[in-house]
Formats: structure tokens, sequence, C-alpha cells
């Protein structure tokens, strides 16, 4: 069990001002591999890290062991545009998202560290009588629902977003859009540091440089895991590996109704505010979603790349179509450079919305598939992970997400799109 972890406070910081060097520790490092677990999560981004913490703080269950291949917030976790909304159509999505982004709301005093959430808003932009029915047909099924959406002509746009008004006529003009205005922007760094200071506070242990290499089992049930580090035994097994979800599926033997493609992202050098919301932009051959990060840079993103891949290598294809996209938007955008370029692996599920389930046996699960909806999951999904590990029985949120629905045809769909990860 690791020592108590003190509160941050402003009286915190004299004490250590006081106490000078020495007076700072690390948060979760130092842990020792132990040879038996209650649960294994496997995953140190921000669903694994999540799941653990609500494991131990609302189920009791301290013996946990978070095993991480590299280091904690290394993958998916710190490499999003860290974007928070609950903006879905239907009803097994925005459900679960508003209660993500109802968690999101409050999570910087739960973790007693600051993740920075800003409910800047965000706008889906309208370019034709078409998609405005379209996202008129979405903000419905949110009140509906209880929440927050405002349908918005084009001077209500220009009035919520005015860096919009300054530019020449665009190839595909602006109609009007729909603002969640609690959308917004969280830190995600900070996302993976608070759960973790707070999982290992809880007695979690978090390894890192431990990558599983196999599942072991015996009678028809998982004994634990092998690792770089030997075998470790535990009673329950919790995959959470984001775009590594598929490569899960091949080492239990079986094919999983995923692919994982590359979604990149980039971001300019700082500028002086210009962009208080975060836009999205969908034309008919391009998307790019724009805001600007608390460092003054402005940070786009669009389609995936339209390939499996595991590189994460960015592509210039992509940088150009982003840009190009973010320019015709905001023209202002024309002069600036490009400071970073990346890209994250999606394990895109085959209708595009995630699942928490259980995999081949019934004391292993599965947090993943979660397309482009991961980062913004995080809050929500591990209390409801943690709720099916430590019960048996899935929350009522999660209910509809399971591993059997792509057998049942009961798929959840959100774009209307087919099963077609890379055609959006």
């Amino acid at each position: 069990m690791s020592s108590p972890t003190p509160r941050y406070s402003a009286l915190s910081l004299l004490r250590a001002r006081l106490a000078g060097p020495g007076y700072w520790r690390p948060l979760w490092s130092g842990a020792k591999l132990k040879e038996v677990y209650d649960v294994v999560v496997v995953g140190a981004g921000g669903h694994g890290l999540a799941t653990a913490y609500h494991l131990a703080r609302d189920h009791g269950i301290k013996s946990v062991g978070v095993l991480e291949k590299r280091l904690v917030g290394y993958g998916n976790v710190g490499r999003n545009t860290t974007i928070v909304r609950s903006n879905y159509l239907l009803p097994e999505n925005h459900h679960f998202y508003e209660d993500s982004l109802r968690r999101w709301e409050r999570l910087s005093s739960e973790l007693n560290y600051n993740v920075m959430y800003s409910p800047r808003g965000v706008l889906d932009l309208g370019l034709s009588d078409g998609e405005m029915v379209a996202l008129s047909r979405r903000g419905n099924a949110m009140r509906l629902a209880g929440i927050d959406a405002e349908l918005l002509d084009r001077e209500q746009v220009l009035n919520f977003a005015p860096e919009l008004a300054g530019a020449d006529a665009r190839r595909f003009d602006i109609v009007g859009g729909l603002l969640q205005r609690r959308g917004g922007t969280v830190r995600h760094d900070a996302v993976a540091w608070g759960y973790a200071r707070a999982a290992s506070a809880l007695g979690v242990d978090i390894i890192e440089d431990c990558e599983v290499t196999g599942l072991r089992t015996a009678a028809g049930r998982a004994v634990g895991v092998e690792t770089g580090r030997g075998f470790v035994r535990a009673e329950r097994i919790v995959f959470a590996v984001a775009g590594h979800t598929g490569a899960i599926g091949q080492m239990l033997g079986m094919t999983l109704p995923i692919e994982t493609h590359l979604l990149q992202a980039m971001v300019t050098e700082p500028i002086k505010p210009l962009i208080d919301t975060v836009l999205v932009y969908v034309h008919p051959h391009g998307e790019a979603y724009v805001l600007q990060s608390d460092r003054g840079g402005v940070v786009m993103g669009g389609f995936l790349d339209g390939f499996p891949s595991y590189t994460r290598e960015g592509q210039w294809y992509r940088l150009e179509d982003v840009a190009q996209t973010a320019v015709g938007l905001l023209p202002q955008l024309a002069s600036l450079r490009m400071l970073r370029h990346w890209a994250g692996t999606n394990d895109m599920t085959m209708d595009g919305s995630f699942i928490i389930d259980r995999l081949r046996y019934d004391n292993v699960f599965l947090n993943g598939g979660w397309c482009y909806g991961g980062f913004k999951a995080i809050p929500a999904s591990g209390a409801a992970c943690a709720t099916l590990v430590a019960t048996g029985t899935a929350p009522d949120l999660i209910r509809a997400h399971t591993l059997s629905r792509f057998a049942t045809g009961r798929l959840l769909d959100e774009r209307g799109g087919g099963p077609f990860p890379v055609r959006l």
C-alpha cells in the first residue's frame, strides 16, 4: 500500500516552499510487481487508469495491478485533440457521453488534480439546408434526453464565433450550426496523471515497462497474464489497450469486429487568442475540427487516413487536406507555420460505437473499440467498466455496447454509414 498522498491546495504549496527540496515525491512510480492480483488491468491509458481508480474507490478492490508496456499516458490519451462533448444522436450513445461530460465537470475536484476542463462550446457547422435538417434531428434527440443543444442560424453562428465573420465568400459557406455550450476541452496529459495519482493513492499498483505478451488459461478460465517480467496471476483481467484491441483478439484466438486506423492531428505555432470555441467543419471533400490550445497553438484534425495501420506516422496528404479545409474555414490561419504533426491509432468498430463486455472468458473483459470517442468517454467508461468487472453485471449505460450485437444485428451505427470504418 502506498503512503498517503497529500492534497493539493494553496496551503500545500506554502508547506512545500517552507520545506524546501524533497517535499514533492513521485506520484505513482516505485510499486513492485506482485505475483497475484484480484484484478489486472492491461494498459495505463485513460480508460485503464480510470477503471482501476473506480475499482478501488467505488468497489473496494485494492489489489489491482495496472500493467503498461511503456509509460503512463504514452498512448492515445496523450495524442488526441482534447475535445469533450455529448452531442450524439442515438440514445445508447448520448446518454453515455452525457454521463461522461457531467463527470468531466467535477473531475478536477474529485481527483484533487486540475484537468483543465474548459466548457468553451462545440459548434458543428451546417453548410446546406439538408445538413441543417440532420443537425436539427440530432439536437432534438439531445434535448429530449435533457442534454443541452442549440440550433443556430447563420447570424447566431457569427455572433457566437465572430472569427468566422471576416472571411470572403467560402466555397462551402455556413448556413447555421448546432451548438453544445457545455462541450469543450480537457488537458489530456493532466487526465492521465490525475487518474494515475488518485489510483495509486488508493493502493493500485501501476507498473510501467511491463508488456503483457499472453494470457494463461486453465479449465476454461483465465488464470493470469504472461509479461516481460514473468507470470502474474489474477482473478479478473481487463484489456484497455486502445488501438491495439485487434491484437488482443489475436492473442485470445478470436477475430474482433475492429480495424486499427490512424487519425492525425496537428498544431500551429502559438498566436494571440483567435478561436474561443471548438469548430467542426465538414464539407463534401474534407473535414476539419479546429480549436486553440491554452498555449496559443491552433489544433486541427480531420478524417481517418483510410487504411489500417499501426505506424503512428503522419501522412503528408492528410496534413495538406486538413490544413486546406481549416484555411477554407478561417483564412486567417493561412500564414501560420505548422509546429507539430502526429497520429494516433484508433480501434474502429464496424458500427462506430464502443465495446465494454466480457471477452471469450467469464473473467476477461474488454474496454475498447472507441473509434473517435475514446478521450471524451474516459470518466464514464472507467466507472461503468469497473462496475461490470466488480459485480459481473453491466450498468444500464453500457448494456447495449456488447460484443454480441455484431452477431445479432443490433448495431449502434451513429453515422448511418454501415460496416465500413474507412468510409465516413
